[in-house]
């Protein structure tokens, strides 16, 4: 039950950024396809969720800077999730959500250098998922938690 607990919190805390970088690189991806032409609202969807991915913008970020792992699950290593899914958050998810309105107002060499930039941003995005996924899964394992773990894209 804790570690149920602690999942849905953290994906609690998590959500609205997460959903910021989703739904920004849906938007960069409607404007590289074509299936959108409007890049104003495309840039204004990352600029906003970039802002909403810092704790300082974000009470429910915050919360993640504080939040206290109930000792039962010390153990596991949790407190690193915790502490992780800031740093997924602010500054990685951040850095996305930044470098993709910068893909969409740049042209040329500078779009080439600007996408660049959002690739290697976004292995490191990928990278802290893959290794808070990692912590979690050995606490769900470990108790046979039914729990979901926060769906962090990238």
């Amino acid at each position: 039950a804790d570690v149920n607990t602690f999942l849905n919190d953290m994906t609690t805390d998590i959500q609205s950024c997460a959903g910021g970088v989703r739904e920004s690189l849906a938007a960069l991806h409607a404007i590289e396809s074509g299936a959108e032409h409007d890049v104003q609202t495309a840039t204004h969807i990352a600029t906003y969720g970039a802002s909403n991915c810092s704790p300082a913008n974000n009470e429910l970020l915050d919360n993640l800077t504080q939040y206290q792992v109930s000792e039962s699950l010390a153990s596991f290593g949790l407190p690193r999730v915790a502490d992780g899914l800031v740093t997924w958050a602010f500054p990685d998810a951040q850095q996305v959500q930044t470098d993709v309105a910068q893909v969409l107002a740049a042209s040329g060499t500078a779009r080439v250098a600007a996408n660049a930039k959002l690739q290697r941003d976004l292995r490191t995005l990928d990278a802290q998922r893959a290794y808070l996924n990692k912590i979690m899964m050995n606490a769900v394992n470990a108790t046979s938690a039914t729990g979901k773990l926060p769906p962090l894209p990238g």
